[in-house]
């Protein structure tokens, strides 16, 4: 995507290196960044005021283990979707809390590009190809059993 294609992106993430190297690489994949929040306050304002394509959360932000919550006021937002940023998946719901799947951290280039691929996809109406998308997951495949999901190859069937 390039150009007026890019995905308006709420970066959700207290980690202030994390963030700022986050915005970096969306804008340098053509995104435009909305906002970036560290709180659950901040995020849940900021999403309000910039309806943004998509959320970037990460599940412990500086005011605690609130990530899930921000995901599930958020995707009330038929305007925004969400997706979850973690390296402890294993405090995301069964329901994924609305959010559309998970990137691993720490995250790469490609994980991240796949992710904004797969979403830009189900917003289109069509049927995304989530295989190939290393470090990302989507929603229906899940929450893992155990913290190495990241490591497993995406282009066989889950044991």
């Amino acid at each position: 995507m390039s150009g007026g294609d890019g995905l308006r992106i709420l970066v959700v993430e207290d980690e202030a290196l994390i963030a700022l190297e986050l915005q970096c690489l969306l804008e340098d994949l053509g995104h435009v960044i909305a906002g970036v929040a560290a709180s659950s306050a901040e995020a849940i304002e900021l999403g309000r005021a910039t309806s943004p394509d998509i959320a970037l959360v990460d599940i412990h932000l500086i005011d605690g283990p609130t990530g899930v919550e921000v995901a599930r006021i958020l995707s009330l937002d038929p305007r925004t979707s969400v997706v979850f940023m973690t390296a402890n998946d294993k405090r995301i719901p069964a329901d994924f809390a609305g959010a559309l799947g998970v990137i691993a951290k720490p995250y790469s280039e490609r994980a991240v590009a796949g992710a904004l691929r797969y979403v830009a996809a189900i917003r289109a109406g069509g049927q995304p190809e989530p295989h190939g998308s290393d470090g990302f997951r989507p929603a229906s495949e899940g929450v893992a059993e155990d913290a190495l999901w990241s490591q497993k190859p995406w282009g066989g069937a889950r044991p």
